[in-house]
């Protein structure tokens, strides 16, 4: 009886041994993390495989914004979300929508209503993948988006184009590009 007490209780020392290292290892430097994590080379590898066309159909139906001016009158409003729709303003006074019932595809417009580009996301759940056309279909950039303040935008030819995180856009340099405000 008593060797059987004595096996039992080298296994518990064995446990408390196993993570008594664990989180030495961890106080140590050695960090676990739950995200995935990509470099630019890893991002860029990963948009070049299956990219997806742009639906002409789609686009055309889209080429003009139908709701411009209450789209365009909410934003000016400080408004961004609408019953079916969620809206952006940009600095250079484009807009975006994202409708709830089609939350794949962005349709970016001029200050007029007119499409100027749509973009595609690969899925809604990070790490994802967007790509970005002309009305004509015409691949402008590529981009992996893996977290909520990370995101990796390439051109279509693979040159770096942005590194956002959290606030900063970064260049391929690690040069400071663009700011933004990131709004919860």
């Amino acid at each position: 009886m008593e060797l059987i007490i004595i096996i039992i209780d080298m296994k518990r020392v064995l446990s408390v041994i196993f993570v008594f290292c664990f989180l030495i290892g961890v106080v140590n430097g050695q960090t676990i993390t739950g995200g995935v994590q990509y470099s630019a080379q890893d991002a860029l590898i990963e948009l070049r495989n299956n990219i997806p066309e742009a639906d002409f159909f789609l686009t055309s139906k889209n080429y003009v914004d139908t709701n411009h001016q209450e789209n365009y009158s909410s934003l000016l409003k400080g408004i961004t979300k609408l019953n079916d729709r969620t809206l952006g303003l940009f600095s250079d006074d484009t807009y975006a929508i994202n409708y709830y019932n089609d939350p794949k595809h962005v349709w970016y417009y001029d200050k007029s209503g007119t499409l100027i580009n749509t973009e595609i996301k690969t899925s809604l759940s990070y790490p994802y993948r967007s790509y970005k056309y002309t009305p004509e279909g015409e691949l402008v950039n590529m981009s992996m988006r893996v977290s909520e303040n990370e995101t990796f935008i390439f051109s279509p030819l693979g040159k770096l184009l942005g590194h956002w995180v959290n606030e900063n856009c970064y260049d391929e340099s690690g040069k400071v590009i663009m700011t933004r405000k990131i709004v919860k």
